[in-house]
């Protein structure tokens, strides 16, 4: 048992929704840097296609093509997977990351927060993985992989002004256990996970420096915020050989916010 017969990826086809930048970007350059050949979509194509010359150019062992998808629609749904046919005839792995966030404190959160946020995080997420399933093709010993992006959110009553979103992302753990076992029989495991705060777009307005950083890391048990790594390194288990007998799990890359109940009663 080699780390290259557990974690490598090569041969396999991936496709990471909203690749382009922050959890999903981080992802698919691991994906790259284990050998598979990803497919980056997002709503903005030509980010897309820059962020696959990067991984590219990297000399890894797989390579990356990127293009515009849309995940948020039934007809974006539609286009995506006439593109993703165009360009391979099987998928090994999904990874749904495409998602939106909405913000407001409580007593101002407006209904037209709710729509948009669920039908890409959820509806989408649902909707692209079953037109998919034809596609993600495996075996009793090699299983298709679908990753969902949830969030720490999604895990503890932690709303902090994104109540769709939170809510969304507990959807979307609860999805994953659902068709973990639903299509464990079509050798396909689902799997899950539930970051805690990563550089993103939709962190960016709360990490947007050094200080800011400092600050919302003091809130992470572990002490520090999320770093590619730790994105890419759970993919590669998830992926490859090592994370084949595994599905219906959700892996929460939260630096312990997960299991932070609050302060100690009898301090």
């Amino acid at each position: 048992m080699t780390p290259d017969n557990l974690f490598s990826l090569a041969g396999k086809t991936a496709l990471v929704t909203g690749g382009a930048t922050g959890i999903g970007r981080m992802a698919a350059e691991g994906l790259v840097c284990a050998g598979a050949r990803v497919l980056i979509a997002s709503r903005k194509g030509e980010a897309c296609e820059a962020v696959a010359a990067e991984l590219n150019a990297l000399d890894a062992p797989g390579s990356a093509e990127g293009f515009a998808g849309d995940v948020a629609t039934e007809a974006g749904i539609a286009a995506l997977i006439d593109e993703v046919k165009n360009r391979t005839e099987t998928l090994d792995i999904l990874m749904n990351n495409a998602g939106r966030t909405w913000g407001a404190p409580m007593g101002e959160f407006p209904f037209a927060g709710w729509g948009k946020v669920m039908d890409l995080n959820v509806a989408g997420l649902f909707q692209l993985t079953q037109d998919l399933l034809p596609m993600l093709k495996g075996s009793v010993g090699d299983p298709a992989r679908v990753i969902n992006v949830g969030s720490v959110m999604g895990e503890v009553p932690m709303g902090d002004g994104a109540y769709s979103y939170a809510a969304s992302k507990a959807a979307v753990l609860h999805l994953t256990k659902i068709m973990g076992k639903e299509l464990a029989g079509r050798h396909i495991t689902v799997n899950a996970l539930a970051p805690g705060p990563f550089e993103s777009k939709m962190t960016a307005f709360a990490m947007t420096g050094d200080d800011q950083q400092s600050h919302v890391a003091k809130g992470v048990p572990l002490g520090r915020v999320g770093r590619a790594e730790d994105i890419a390194g759970c993919m590669q288990f998830l992926c490859g050989r090592g994370g084949a007998y595994l599905t219906g799990a959700v892996l929460p890359v939260s630096g312990g916010i997960n299991v932070s109940t609050g302060g100690h009663i009898f301090e």
